[in-house]
Protein backbone atom coordinates (compact mmCIF):
# COMPACT_ATOMS: atom_id res chain seq x y z
CA UNK A 1 0.00 0.00 0.00
CA UNK A 2 1.31 3.39 -0.62
CA UNK A 3 1.14 4.93 2.50
CA UNK A 4 0.36 8.57 1.21
CA UNK A 5 -2.82 6.97 0.13
CA UNK A 6 -4.45 4.41 2.82
CA UNK A 7 -2.63 4.43 5.52
CA UNK A 8 -2.76 3.02 9.40
CA UNK A 9 -5.75 4.56 11.87
CA UNK A 10 -4.42 4.68 15.37
CA UNK A 11 -8.11 3.17 16.41
CA UNK A 12 -9.00 1.19 13.94
CA UNK A 13 -9.63 -2.65 14.94
CA UNK A 14 -6.96 -5.29 15.10
CA UNK A 15 -8.93 -7.53 14.17
CA UNK A 16 -10.01 -6.59 10.57
CA UNK A 17 -8.75 -8.03 7.18
CA UNK A 18 -9.44 -7.30 3.67
CA UNK A 19 -8.93 -9.17 0.83
CA UNK A 20 -9.30 -8.02 -3.09
CA UNK A 21 -9.91 -10.66 -6.14
CA UNK A 22 -9.04 -9.20 -9.07
CA UNK A 23 -10.18 -11.44 -11.38
CA UNK A 24 -10.46 -11.51 -15.49
CA UNK A 25 -14.13 -10.78 -15.01
CA UNK A 26 -15.18 -9.49 -11.59
CA UNK A 27 -13.17 -7.76 -9.42
CA UNK A 28 -14.42 -9.04 -5.21
CA UNK A 29 -13.94 -6.79 -2.28
CA UNK A 30 -13.72 -8.68 0.96
CA UNK A 31 -13.79 -7.36 4.54
CA UNK A 32 -13.69 -9.58 7.67
CA UNK A 33 -13.62 -9.93 11.71
CA UNK A 34 -11.10 -12.36 12.57
CA UNK A 35 -11.63 -14.03 16.07
CA UNK A 36 -8.60 -15.46 16.91
CA UNK A 37 -9.56 -17.27 20.03
CA UNK A 38 -12.58 -19.17 17.99
CA UNK A 39 -9.87 -19.46 14.91
CA UNK A 40 -12.89 -18.06 12.89
CA UNK A 41 -13.59 -15.04 10.52
CA UNK A 42 -16.93 -13.72 10.04
CA UNK A 43 -17.23 -11.35 6.86
CA UNK A 44 -18.38 -7.70 7.60
CA UNK A 45 -18.24 -6.24 3.97
CA UNK A 46 -18.40 -7.90 0.73
CA UNK A 47 -18.69 -5.83 -3.14
CA UNK A 48 -18.16 -7.42 -6.27
CA UNK A 49 -18.03 -5.37 -9.50
CA UNK A 50 -17.81 -6.96 -13.13
CA UNK A 51 -15.15 -5.54 -14.99
CA UNK A 52 -13.99 -7.65 -17.23
CA UNK A 53 -10.22 -7.23 -17.98
CA UNK A 54 -9.59 -8.06 -21.02
CA UNK A 55 -12.71 -7.52 -22.80
CA UNK A 56 -11.00 -5.42 -25.65
CA UNK A 57 -8.12 -7.05 -25.69
CA UNK A 58 -6.81 -10.94 -24.54
CA UNK A 59 -3.20 -10.37 -24.30
CA UNK A 60 -3.15 -6.93 -22.37
CA UNK A 61 -4.84 -4.63 -20.59
CA UNK A 62 -6.74 -1.75 -22.77
CA UNK A 63 -7.32 1.74 -21.42
CA UNK A 64 -11.04 1.39 -21.05
CA UNK A 65 -9.98 -2.01 -18.99
CA UNK A 66 -7.72 0.07 -17.00
CA UNK A 67 -10.46 2.80 -16.23
CA UNK A 68 -13.06 0.45 -15.14
CA UNK A 69 -10.28 -1.47 -13.27
CA UNK A 70 -9.33 2.02 -11.72
CA UNK A 71 -12.64 2.92 -10.76
CA UNK A 72 -13.42 -0.27 -9.18
CA UNK A 73 -10.54 -0.29 -7.22
CA UNK A 74 -11.34 3.29 -5.82
CA UNK A 75 -14.50 2.63 -4.27
CA UNK A 76 -13.09 -0.68 -2.93
CA UNK A 77 -10.32 2.11 -0.81
CA UNK A 78 -13.18 4.13 -0.09
CA UNK A 79 -14.88 1.02 1.89
CA UNK A 80 -11.97 -0.30 3.24
CA UNK A 81 -11.26 3.31 5.08
CA UNK A 82 -14.21 3.27 5.90
CA UNK A 83 -13.83 0.29 8.03
CA UNK A 84 -10.34 1.75 9.37
CA UNK A 85 -8.73 -1.82 8.22
CA UNK A 86 -5.04 -1.93 9.27
CA UNK A 87 -2.57 -1.02 6.81
CA UNK A 88 -0.78 -4.60 6.93
CA UNK A 89 -4.18 -6.47 6.98
CA UNK A 90 -4.94 -5.65 3.10
CA UNK A 91 -3.87 -8.01 0.34
CA UNK A 92 -5.27 -7.45 -2.91
CA UNK A 93 -4.14 -10.44 -5.52
CA UNK A 94 -4.62 -10.85 -9.63
CA UNK A 95 -4.90 -13.36 -11.66
CA UNK A 96 -4.77 -14.94 -15.09
CA UNK A 97 -5.65 -11.80 -17.03
CA UNK A 98 -2.68 -10.04 -15.44
CA UNK A 99 -0.06 -12.69 -15.32
CA UNK A 100 -0.90 -12.77 -19.44
CA UNK A 101 -0.74 -8.39 -20.04
CA UNK A 102 1.79 -7.62 -21.77
CA UNK A 103 1.31 -4.31 -19.94
CA UNK A 104 1.19 -6.01 -16.59
CA UNK A 105 3.84 -3.74 -15.07
CA UNK A 106 2.70 -0.36 -16.42
CA UNK A 107 -0.88 -1.60 -14.43
CA UNK A 108 0.60 -2.19 -11.59
CA UNK A 109 2.46 1.15 -10.94
CA UNK A 110 -0.69 2.83 -12.38
CA UNK A 111 -2.78 1.60 -9.54
CA UNK A 112 -0.02 1.87 -6.80
CA UNK A 113 0.32 5.46 -7.92
CA UNK A 114 -3.58 6.61 -8.78
CA UNK A 115 -5.00 4.37 -5.90
CA UNK A 116 -2.57 3.64 -3.53
CA UNK A 117 -2.96 -0.19 -3.68
CA UNK A 118 0.13 -2.88 -4.13
CA UNK A 119 -1.37 -5.78 -6.58
CA UNK A 120 0.24 -9.34 -5.90
CA UNK A 121 -0.49 -11.21 -9.33
CA UNK A 122 -0.70 -14.91 -8.44
CA UNK A 123 0.82 -17.35 -10.05
CA UNK A 124 -1.72 -19.64 -11.66
CA UNK A 125 -0.36 -22.64 -8.84
CA UNK A 126 -0.44 -20.00 -5.93
CA UNK A 127 -3.61 -19.29 -6.76
CA UNK A 128 -5.06 -22.63 -6.96
CA UNK A 129 -3.82 -22.85 -3.63
CA UNK A 130 -5.28 -20.08 -2.11
CA UNK A 131 -8.47 -21.59 -3.83
CA UNK A 132 -8.25 -24.61 -1.41
CA UNK A 133 -7.39 -22.61 1.56
CA UNK A 134 -11.14 -20.94 0.74
CA UNK A 135 -12.93 -23.99 0.47
CA UNK A 136 -10.99 -25.60 3.91
CA UNK A 137 -12.83 -22.36 5.24
CA UNK A 138 -16.16 -23.70 4.10
CA UNK A 139 -16.42 -27.25 3.86
CA UNK A 140 -15.36 -29.77 6.31
CA UNK A 141 -13.11 -31.89 4.15
CA UNK A 142 -9.95 -31.08 5.69
CA UNK A 143 -9.25 -35.04 6.42
CA UNK A 144 -9.85 -35.78 3.08
CA UNK A 145 -8.02 -35.94 -0.80
CA UNK A 146 -9.98 -32.92 -1.95
CA UNK A 147 -10.16 -31.98 -5.69
CA UNK A 148 -10.97 -28.05 -6.04
CA UNK A 149 -11.94 -26.94 -9.32
CA UNK A 150 -12.25 -23.08 -9.77
CA UNK A 151 -13.34 -21.87 -12.78
CA UNK A 152 -12.30 -18.07 -14.20
CA UNK A 153 -12.65 -15.74 -16.52
CA UNK A 154 -8.92 -16.36 -17.85
CA UNK A 155 -8.14 -19.83 -16.28
CA UNK A 156 -9.45 -23.01 -14.09
CA UNK A 157 -7.48 -24.15 -11.59
CA UNK A 158 -6.98 -27.55 -10.14
CA UNK A 159 -5.68 -28.75 -6.87
CA UNK A 160 -5.12 -31.49 -5.14
CA UNK A 161 -5.06 -31.08 -0.78
CA UNK A 162 -5.18 -33.00 2.40
CA UNK A 163 -5.00 -31.90 5.64
CA UNK A 164 -4.21 -28.31 4.74
CA UNK A 165 -1.29 -29.61 2.15
CA UNK A 166 -1.34 -29.16 -1.32
CA UNK A 167 -0.15 -32.18 -2.95
CA UNK A 168 -0.85 -30.92 -6.73
CA UNK A 169 -1.70 -27.59 -7.90
CA UNK A 170 -2.15 -26.96 -12.00
CA UNK A 171 -3.85 -24.18 -13.78
CA UNK A 172 -4.81 -23.77 -17.32
CA UNK A 173 -5.68 -21.41 -19.42
CA UNK A 174 -9.50 -22.32 -19.67
CA UNK A 175 -11.46 -20.05 -18.47
CA UNK A 176 -15.11 -18.45 -19.69
CA UNK A 177 -14.55 -15.38 -20.93
CA UNK A 178 -11.06 -16.49 -23.18
CA UNK A 179 -13.11 -18.98 -24.83
CA UNK A 180 -16.34 -17.05 -25.49
CA UNK A 181 -13.92 -14.31 -27.11
CA UNK A 182 -11.63 -17.02 -29.02
CA UNK A 183 -14.27 -19.96 -30.16
CA UNK A 184 -16.34 -19.60 -32.68
CA UNK A 185 -18.76 -22.24 -31.81
CA UNK A 186 -19.33 -24.76 -29.78
CA UNK A 187 -17.46 -28.00 -31.95
CA UNK A 188 -14.55 -25.61 -32.04
CA UNK A 189 -14.90 -25.00 -28.08
CA UNK A 190 -15.42 -28.53 -26.59
CA UNK A 191 -11.97 -29.40 -29.28
CA UNK A 192 -10.17 -26.75 -27.79
CA UNK A 193 -11.10 -27.27 -24.24
CA UNK A 194 -9.94 -30.99 -25.14
CA UNK A 195 -6.68 -30.15 -26.32
CA UNK A 196 -5.45 -27.92 -23.73
CA UNK A 197 -6.63 -30.36 -20.88
CA UNK A 198 -4.78 -33.86 -23.40
CA UNK A 199 -1.66 -31.66 -23.48
CA UNK A 200 -1.73 -30.80 -19.88
CA UNK A 201 -1.94 -34.41 -18.75
CA UNK A 202 -3.82 -33.59 -16.39
CA UNK A 203 -5.55 -36.67 -15.70
CA UNK A 204 -2.14 -38.96 -15.68
CA UNK A 205 -0.66 -36.30 -12.85
CA UNK A 206 -4.16 -36.28 -10.75
CA UNK A 207 -3.81 -40.62 -10.96
CA UNK A 208 -0.09 -40.02 -9.73
CA UNK A 209 -1.06 -38.37 -6.44
CA UNK A 210 -3.39 -41.05 -5.75
CA UNK A 211 -6.74 -39.87 -7.04
CA UNK A 212 -8.72 -37.87 -4.38
CA UNK A 213 -11.98 -38.66 -2.76
CA UNK A 214 -14.22 -35.78 -2.90
CA UNK A 215 -14.76 -33.11 -5.68
CA UNK A 216 -15.15 -29.38 -4.81
CA UNK A 217 -16.50 -26.73 -7.34
CA UNK A 218 -15.71 -22.84 -5.91
CA UNK A 219 -16.35 -20.63 -8.65
CA UNK A 220 -18.98 -18.02 -9.14
CA UNK A 221 -19.88 -20.11 -12.63
CA UNK A 222 -20.05 -23.66 -10.95
CA UNK A 223 -22.79 -21.74 -8.39
CA UNK A 224 -24.09 -20.69 -10.82
CA UNK A 225 -24.83 -23.82 -12.16
CA UNK A 226 -25.68 -25.62 -9.18
CA UNK A 227 -28.28 -23.20 -8.58
CA UNK A 228 -29.96 -23.78 -12.38
CA UNK A 229 -29.45 -27.28 -11.65
CA UNK A 230 -31.84 -26.96 -8.52
CA UNK A 231 -34.15 -24.36 -10.14
CA UNK A 232 -34.76 -27.48 -12.75
CA UNK A 233 -33.08 -24.98 -15.77
CA UNK A 234 -31.91 -27.80 -17.75
CA UNK A 235 -35.56 -29.49 -17.30
CA UNK A 236 -39.44 -28.92 -18.37
CA UNK A 237 -40.51 -28.95 -14.48
CA UNK A 238 -39.64 -26.71 -11.73
CA UNK A 239 -38.17 -28.09 -8.82
CA UNK A 240 -40.40 -28.07 -6.42
CA UNK A 241 -38.20 -28.78 -3.05
CA UNK A 242 -37.73 -26.18 -0.41
CA UNK A 243 -34.47 -24.05 -0.56
CA UNK A 244 -32.76 -24.85 2.82
CA UNK A 245 -33.55 -28.80 1.61
CA UNK A 246 -31.27 -28.32 -1.40
CA UNK A 247 -27.44 -30.32 -1.64
CA UNK A 248 -25.55 -27.71 -3.17
CA UNK A 249 -24.17 -30.41 -5.07
CA UNK A 250 -25.02 -31.95 -8.59
CA UNK A 251 -23.91 -35.03 -10.83
CA UNK A 252 -23.22 -35.51 -14.65
CA UNK A 253 -25.99 -36.22 -15.73
CA UNK A 254 -27.37 -32.99 -14.39
CA UNK A 255 -24.84 -30.70 -15.83
CA UNK A 256 -25.52 -32.69 -18.79
CA UNK A 257 -28.90 -31.37 -18.91
CA UNK A 258 -27.94 -27.94 -17.99
CA UNK A 259 -25.79 -27.62 -20.72
CA UNK A 260 -27.87 -29.02 -23.73
CA UNK A 261 -30.32 -26.40 -22.25
CA UNK A 262 -28.48 -23.58 -23.04
CA UNK A 263 -26.70 -24.89 -26.14
CA UNK A 264 -29.74 -25.59 -27.97
CA UNK A 265 -31.75 -21.82 -26.95
CA UNK A 266 -33.16 -19.94 -29.55
CA UNK A 267 -34.13 -16.41 -29.20
CA UNK A 268 -36.73 -17.19 -26.78
CA UNK A 269 -33.73 -18.63 -24.80
CA UNK A 270 -31.35 -16.43 -24.69
CA UNK A 271 -33.97 -13.99 -22.85
CA UNK A 272 -34.66 -16.67 -20.12
CA UNK A 273 -30.78 -17.38 -19.91
CA UNK A 274 -30.25 -13.47 -19.31
CA UNK A 275 -33.14 -13.52 -16.72
CA UNK A 276 -32.12 -16.23 -14.81
CA UNK A 277 -28.08 -16.03 -14.93
CA UNK A 278 -28.00 -12.30 -15.04
CA UNK A 279 -24.69 -10.63 -15.98
CA UNK A 280 -23.12 -14.05 -16.39
CA UNK A 281 -25.49 -14.72 -19.03
CA UNK A 282 -22.83 -13.69 -21.47
CA UNK A 283 -20.09 -16.25 -20.19
CA UNK A 284 -22.34 -19.33 -18.84
CA UNK A 285 -22.23 -21.42 -21.91
CA UNK A 286 -18.73 -21.29 -22.01
CA UNK A 287 -18.45 -21.89 -18.51
CA UNK A 288 -21.19 -24.93 -18.55
CA UNK A 289 -19.27 -26.63 -21.52
CA UNK A 290 -16.20 -26.32 -19.86
CA UNK A 291 -17.40 -28.21 -16.77
CA UNK A 292 -18.56 -30.68 -18.52
CA UNK A 293 -15.09 -31.58 -20.41
CA UNK A 294 -13.77 -31.28 -17.51
CA UNK A 295 -15.89 -34.07 -16.05
CA UNK A 296 -15.57 -36.22 -19.07
CA UNK A 297 -11.45 -35.75 -18.73
CA UNK A 298 -11.58 -36.75 -15.37
CA UNK A 299 -14.15 -39.36 -14.26
CA UNK A 300 -16.08 -37.15 -11.92
CA UNK A 301 -19.65 -38.37 -11.36
CA UNK A 302 -20.27 -35.56 -8.20
CA UNK A 303 -19.67 -32.02 -7.33
CA UNK A 304 -20.03 -30.33 -3.87
CA UNK A 305 -20.07 -26.80 -4.16
CA UNK A 306 -18.23 -23.96 -2.00
CA UNK A 307 -19.08 -20.29 -1.31
CA UNK A 308 -15.73 -19.72 -0.44
CA UNK A 309 -12.96 -19.09 -3.09
CA UNK A 310 -9.93 -17.27 -3.22
CA UNK A 311 -11.38 -13.87 -1.63
CA UNK A 312 -11.62 -16.18 1.52
CA UNK A 313 -8.53 -18.33 0.98
CA UNK A 314 -6.28 -14.68 0.52
CA UNK A 315 -7.83 -13.90 3.91
CA UNK A 316 -7.43 -17.55 5.42
CA UNK A 317 -3.32 -17.01 4.41
CA UNK A 318 -3.42 -13.53 5.86
CA UNK A 319 -5.10 -14.88 8.77
CA UNK A 320 -2.46 -17.45 9.48
CA UNK A 321 0.38 -15.14 8.83
CA UNK A 322 -0.69 -12.62 11.51
CA UNK A 323 -1.62 -14.99 14.25
CA UNK A 324 1.03 -17.86 13.37
CA UNK A 325 -0.22 -21.27 15.75
CA UNK A 326 -3.43 -19.42 16.85
CA UNK A 327 -4.59 -19.87 13.55
CA UNK A 328 -5.75 -23.44 12.75
CA UNK A 329 -7.43 -23.83 9.19
CA UNK A 330 -8.98 -27.30 11.00
CA UNK A 331 -10.38 -25.47 14.10
CA UNK A 332 -13.61 -24.62 14.91
CA UNK A 333 -15.41 -26.49 12.22
CA UNK A 334 -18.88 -26.44 14.57
CA UNK A 335 -18.63 -22.61 13.76
CA UNK A 336 -18.47 -22.77 10.29
CA UNK A 337 -21.24 -24.88 9.80
CA UNK A 338 -23.18 -21.78 11.19
CA UNK A 339 -21.52 -19.60 8.94
CA UNK A 340 -22.13 -21.82 5.86
CA UNK A 341 -25.65 -22.00 6.66
CA UNK A 342 -26.07 -18.71 7.18
CA UNK A 343 -24.45 -17.83 4.11
CA UNK A 344 -26.38 -19.94 2.07
CA UNK A 345 -29.56 -19.57 3.23
CA UNK A 346 -29.40 -15.52 3.80
CA UNK A 347 -28.89 -13.34 0.57
CA UNK A 348 -26.39 -10.46 1.10
CA UNK A 349 -28.78 -7.79 2.56
CA UNK A 350 -29.96 -10.17 5.24
CA UNK A 351 -25.97 -11.94 5.53
CA UNK A 352 -25.16 -7.78 6.82
CA UNK A 353 -28.67 -7.58 8.57
CA UNK A 354 -27.50 -10.97 10.76
CA UNK A 355 -23.63 -9.64 11.17
CA UNK A 356 -24.72 -6.20 12.81
CA UNK A 357 -27.45 -8.32 14.91
CA UNK A 358 -24.28 -10.33 16.16
CA UNK A 359 -22.68 -7.34 16.60
CA UNK A 360 -24.70 -5.96 18.65
CA UNK A 361 -25.43 -8.52 20.84
CA UNK A 362 -22.32 -9.49 21.28
CA UNK A 363 -21.88 -6.02 22.80
CA UNK A 364 -24.55 -6.60 24.99
CA UNK A 365 -23.88 -10.01 26.42
CA UNK A 366 -20.60 -8.61 26.89
CA UNK A 367 -21.69 -5.58 29.11
CA UNK A 368 -23.84 -7.85 31.07
CA UNK A 369 -21.27 -10.59 31.96
CA UNK A 370 -19.33 -7.77 32.90
CA UNK A 371 -21.83 -6.88 35.89
CA UNK A 372 -20.75 -7.80 39.18
CA UNK A 373 -22.82 -10.47 41.48
CA UNK A 374 -25.01 -11.03 38.04
CA UNK A 375 -26.81 -14.61 39.77
CA UNK A 376 -26.60 -15.88 35.61
CA UNK A 377 -23.33 -16.69 34.92
CA UNK A 378 -22.51 -16.62 31.02
CA UNK A 379 -19.84 -17.94 29.04
CA UNK A 380 -18.28 -18.14 26.49
CA UNK A 381 -20.38 -21.47 25.11
CA UNK A 382 -23.24 -19.09 26.01
CA UNK A 383 -21.94 -16.38 23.75
CA UNK A 384 -21.31 -18.67 21.01
CA UNK A 385 -24.73 -19.64 20.80
CA UNK A 386 -26.41 -16.08 20.96
CA UNK A 387 -23.56 -15.29 17.93
CA UNK A 388 -24.85 -18.64 16.30
CA UNK A 389 -28.73 -17.86 16.88
CA UNK A 390 -28.02 -13.92 15.35
CA UNK A 391 -26.60 -15.45 12.28
CA UNK A 392 -29.15 -17.67 11.81
CA UNK A 393 -32.24 -15.87 12.83
CA UNK A 394 -33.32 -14.87 9.31
CA UNK A 395 -32.62 -17.67 7.42
CA UNK A 396 -36.39 -18.49 7.42
CA UNK A 397 -37.61 -16.00 5.02
CA UNK A 398 -36.32 -18.58 2.34
CA UNK A 399 -39.82 -20.26 2.58
CA UNK A 400 -41.86 -16.81 3.04
CA UNK A 401 -41.71 -13.81 5.42
CA UNK A 402 -44.76 -15.03 7.30
CA UNK A 403 -43.53 -16.44 10.19
CA UNK A 404 -40.26 -16.52 9.61
CA UNK A 405 -39.15 -17.29 13.02
CA UNK A 406 -40.70 -20.08 12.95
CA UNK A 407 -39.52 -21.59 9.90
CA UNK A 408 -36.10 -20.28 11.13
CA UNK A 409 -36.03 -22.49 14.17
CA UNK A 410 -37.61 -26.09 11.80
CA UNK A 411 -34.90 -25.46 9.81
CA UNK A 412 -31.92 -24.94 12.28
CA UNK A 413 -33.54 -28.01 14.44
CA UNK A 414 -34.66 -30.52 11.60
CA UNK A 415 -32.15 -29.53 8.75
CA UNK A 416 -28.91 -31.25 10.51
CA UNK A 417 -26.87 -28.74 8.85
CA UNK A 418 -24.89 -28.14 12.37
CA UNK A 419 -21.78 -29.67 12.68
CA UNK A 420 -20.59 -31.41 15.51
CA UNK A 421 -23.18 -29.41 17.96
CA UNK A 422 -25.41 -31.71 20.18
CA UNK A 423 -28.69 -31.73 20.04
CA UNK A 424 -28.93 -29.92 23.27
CA UNK A 425 -26.73 -27.60 21.89
CA UNK A 426 -28.68 -26.99 18.49
CA UNK A 427 -32.32 -27.13 19.96
CA UNK A 428 -31.10 -23.95 22.30
CA UNK A 429 -30.10 -22.22 19.23
CA UNK A 430 -33.28 -23.21 17.56
CA UNK A 431 -34.88 -21.61 20.43
CA UNK A 432 -32.85 -18.66 20.71
CA UNK A 433 -33.91 -18.44 17.19
CA UNK A 434 -38.13 -19.35 17.45
CA UNK A 435 -38.38 -16.65 20.15
CA UNK A 436 -36.78 -13.54 18.43
CA UNK A 437 -39.85 -11.42 17.98
CA UNK A 438 -43.72 -11.94 18.40
CA UNK A 439 -44.77 -14.03 21.56
CA UNK A 440 -42.23 -14.50 24.75
CA UNK A 441 -41.30 -17.90 25.69
CA UNK A 442 -43.63 -19.45 28.61
CA UNK A 443 -41.35 -21.37 30.73
CA UNK A 444 -43.82 -23.75 32.13
CA UNK A 445 -44.65 -25.25 28.58
CA UNK A 446 -42.82 -27.25 26.89
CA UNK A 447 -39.86 -27.39 26.25
CA UNK A 448 -38.77 -24.81 29.32
CA UNK A 449 -40.56 -26.47 31.79
CA UNK A 450 -37.78 -29.55 31.40
CA UNK A 451 -35.38 -26.82 32.03
CA UNK A 452 -33.74 -26.69 35.29
CA UNK A 453 -34.12 -23.06 37.08
CA UNK A 454 -30.76 -22.19 36.59
CA UNK A 455 -31.31 -22.86 32.83
CA UNK A 456 -34.52 -21.31 32.51
CA UNK A 457 -32.94 -18.11 34.16
CA UNK A 458 -29.29 -18.11 31.33
CA UNK A 459 -32.18 -18.58 28.39
CA UNK A 460 -34.15 -15.79 29.24
CA UNK A 461 -31.20 -13.22 29.40
CA UNK A 462 -30.10 -14.93 26.33
CA UNK A 463 -33.69 -14.14 24.65
CA UNK A 464 -33.87 -10.91 25.66
CA UNK A 465 -30.75 -10.07 24.06
CA UNK A 466 -31.71 -11.49 20.82
CA UNK A 467 -34.99 -9.62 20.68
CA UNK A 468 -33.61 -6.82 21.26
CA UNK A 469 -30.41 -7.22 19.16
CA UNK A 470 -32.74 -8.25 16.34
CA UNK A 471 -35.00 -4.96 16.86
CA UNK A 472 -31.48 -2.55 16.43
CA UNK A 473 -30.32 -4.42 13.54
CA UNK A 474 -33.42 -3.85 11.35
CA UNK A 475 -31.81 -0.66 10.49
CA UNK A 476 -28.84 -0.87 8.26
CA UNK A 477 -28.35 3.07 8.97
CA UNK A 478 -28.33 2.62 13.00
CA UNK A 479 -24.52 1.69 14.28
CA UNK A 480 -22.93 0.65 17.38
CA UNK A 481 -21.86 3.74 18.46
CA UNK A 482 -20.83 3.57 22.24
CA UNK A 483 -21.03 0.84 24.74
CA UNK A 484 -19.96 2.69 27.77
CA UNK A 485 -19.32 1.81 31.77
CA UNK A 486 -20.52 3.72 33.98
CA UNK A 487 -18.55 4.57 37.59
CA UNK A 488 -18.58 1.26 38.95
CA UNK A 489 -19.29 -1.72 37.33
CA UNK A 490 -22.26 -2.35 38.13
CA UNK A 491 -24.11 -0.81 34.69
CA UNK A 492 -23.22 -0.31 31.61
CA UNK A 493 -24.48 1.66 28.32
CA UNK A 494 -25.14 0.90 25.12
CA UNK A 495 -25.66 3.89 22.44
CA UNK A 496 -26.91 3.43 18.99
CA UNK A 497 -27.42 6.06 16.72
CA UNK A 498 -27.80 7.15 12.66
CA UNK A 499 -24.58 7.00 10.65
CA UNK A 500 -26.22 9.35 8.46
CA UNK A 501 -27.25 13.05 8.39
CA UNK A 502 -30.44 12.06 6.64
CA UNK A 503 -32.24 9.94 9.50
CA UNK A 504 -33.80 6.99 7.89
CA UNK A 505 -37.14 4.57 9.10
CA UNK A 506 -35.85 1.53 11.15
CA UNK A 507 -36.97 -1.18 9.82
CA UNK A 508 -37.06 -3.43 5.97
CA UNK A 509 -39.01 -5.22 4.00
CA UNK A 510 -37.92 -8.42 5.36
CA UNK A 511 -39.32 -7.37 8.34
CA UNK A 512 -41.87 -5.25 8.08
CA UNK A 513 -44.10 -5.11 11.18
CA UNK A 514 -47.32 -3.52 11.74
CA UNK A 515 -46.80 -1.80 15.04
CA UNK A 516 -43.65 1.02 14.72
CA UNK A 517 -40.59 0.41 15.53
CA UNK A 518 -40.39 2.56 18.64
CA UNK A 519 -43.34 0.80 20.16
CA UNK A 520 -41.46 -2.59 19.75
CA UNK A 521 -38.58 -1.11 21.28
CA UNK A 522 -40.98 -0.16 23.82
CA UNK A 523 -41.96 -3.59 24.36
CA UNK A 524 -38.86 -5.43 24.24
CA UNK A 525 -37.08 -2.84 27.08
CA UNK A 526 -40.11 -3.71 28.92
CA UNK A 527 -39.57 -7.60 28.82
CA UNK A 528 -36.68 -6.76 29.74
CA UNK A 529 -37.23 -4.73 32.70
CA UNK A 530 -39.91 -7.68 33.92
CA UNK A 531 -37.63 -10.48 33.34
CA UNK A 532 -34.16 -10.08 33.29
CA UNK A 533 -33.79 -12.80 36.06
CA UNK A 534 -34.85 -11.32 38.95
CA UNK A 535 -31.48 -9.03 39.62
CA UNK A 536 -31.10 -6.28 36.35
CA UNK A 537 -32.82 -4.05 35.84
CA UNK A 538 -33.24 -1.60 33.03
CA UNK A 539 -31.74 1.98 34.78
CA UNK A 540 -33.00 4.04 32.12
CA UNK A 541 -33.32 4.28 28.32
CA UNK A 542 -34.13 6.98 26.03
CA UNK A 543 -35.30 6.67 22.05
CA UNK A 544 -34.83 10.17 20.14
CA UNK A 545 -37.08 10.42 17.32
CA UNK A 546 -36.65 13.19 14.61
CA UNK A 547 -35.00 15.21 17.12
CA UNK A 548 -36.87 15.03 20.02
CA UNK A 549 -36.95 12.53 22.39
CA UNK A 550 -40.21 10.54 23.09
CA UNK A 551 -41.56 12.55 20.74
CA UNK A 552 -45.17 10.42 19.05
CA UNK A 553 -45.80 10.33 15.71
CA UNK A 554 -47.89 8.25 13.15
CA UNK A 555 -44.18 6.88 11.82
CA UNK A 556 -41.91 7.46 14.05
CA UNK A 557 -37.80 7.40 13.12
CA UNK A 558 -35.76 6.69 15.40
CA UNK A 559 -32.17 8.46 15.41
CA UNK A 560 -30.38 7.41 18.37
CA UNK A 561 -31.12 5.18 21.31
CA UNK A 562 -29.64 4.38 24.32
CA UNK A 563 -30.27 1.74 26.63
CA UNK A 564 -28.26 1.84 30.09
CA UNK A 565 -28.56 -1.76 32.30
CA UNK A 566 -27.22 -2.14 35.97
CA UNK A 567 -27.55 -4.33 39.23
CA UNK A 568 -31.06 -4.22 41.00
CA UNK A 569 -30.17 -2.72 44.62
Amino acid sequence: MNSSNLQSHPTAPPHLFTSIDMGTNSFKLLIVHADPSTRSFVPVERLKEPVVLSRESPTSISPQSQSRAIQSLRRFKSLILSHNVPLNQIRCVATEALRRAENQKHFVETALDDVGIQIDVLSGEEEARLVYLGVLQFLPVFERSVLCIDIGGGSTEFVIGKRGEVKLAVSLKLGHVNLTQMCVGLVEMREYIRGVINESSLGERLRECEGFEVVVGSSGTIRAIENAVFSGYGSDLCHLEEGYKRDWRFGRRELSGVVERLCSEGDEGLIRREGFFGRRAEFIVAGAVLLEEIFEALGIEEMEVSEYALAEGVIADSLGKAFGGLYDLNANARWRSVMRLATRLNGKKRMNHAVHCANIAKEIFVGLRKCNDFNVVLDDKDLEYLEAACFLHNIGIITGKKGYHKQSYHIIKNGDHLYSYTAEEVELIALLTRYQRKKFPKLDRAPFKNFAEKAKRKFIVMCLITRLSVLLQRSESMDLQEVEFLESTDSFKLVLKQQNQDPLVMGSQDQAEEKSDALHMEQEVEHFKRLSAGSLEVLNYILYFSGCEKERKLSPVIEKFTLIIGLRR
